[in-house]
């Protein structure tokens, strides 16, 4: 999937929905359902772009439920309501975990395998402007159809095991992710589909491809 460039100065994460539309980027799906035990498959999508500095996401969610428990960075988003953004963006093998729940709160991690990672220190996880539809107070699982957006403005410095100045040109392997471990219906989407018999989003080995413009 080709990402494109923007060049945009001083943008800010409430004003990507507005900035995707007029660039015309696209959403692409997040529909993949690898575990059978987990049916359930709320509307999930995503956009992307990138500018000299910065990767920038937005994501829009329809789903039966919504939760947003953890109001702290590094805490256990992914049991919310919580969509995500792994990638290999040095192609060292060392890949990112960002984990976004529904009121903005996030987890960044990095390592070579799901085991032993290591956790961005908050000054890193601070770095990241976020903007959320539901506003960044906690609440506990609302059980109503609930639509909701996150978009992120991930600096490069994010990735805090590298240093990486520019991907302009690269190919990234990623991958996106919507789940809910802990809420009435716990589900496991991804945008690139995942070939093993358990829920699993830790596997590099079924990342897609980002192309940079």
């Amino acid at each position: 999937m080709k990402v494109k460039k923007i060049s945009s100065a001083n943008v800010e994460a409430c004003s990507l929905p507005k900035l995707f539309d007029e660039e015309k980027i696209d959403f692409q799906s997040v529909q993949c359902v690898n575990w059978a035990e987990y049916p359930y498959k709320p509307k999930v999508s995503f956009r992307i772009a990138h500018t000299k500095d910065s990767i920038l996401l937005h994501f829009k969610v329809r789903e039966e439920s919504v939760r947003a428990k953890y109001g702290e960075d590094n805490g256990s988003v992914w049991t919310d309501s919580c969509v995500e953004f792994f990638s290999i963006p040095a192609g060292d093998g060392i890949y990112y975990n960002i984990e976004c729940n529904c009121i903005g709160t996030i987890l960044i991690g990095a390592g070579p395998a799901r085991n032993g990672r290591e956790h961005a220190p908050k000054e890193i996880t601070g770095l990241v402007q976020r903007w959320s539809s539901l506003g960044n107070e906690p609440f506990e699982e609302r059980v109503e159809d609930t639509s909701w957006e996150v978009a992120l403005i991930i600096p490069y410095k994010v990735f805090f095991k590298h240093q990486i100045e520019s991907l302009d040109g690269k190919e990234v392997k990623a991958n996106f992710y919507k789940c809910g471990d802990e809420l009435q219906t716990p589900h496991f989407l991804s945008w690139n589909p995942i070939e093993i018999e358990k829920p699993d989003f830790h596997r590099p080995d079924f990342f897609g491809s980002l192309e940079f413009e």
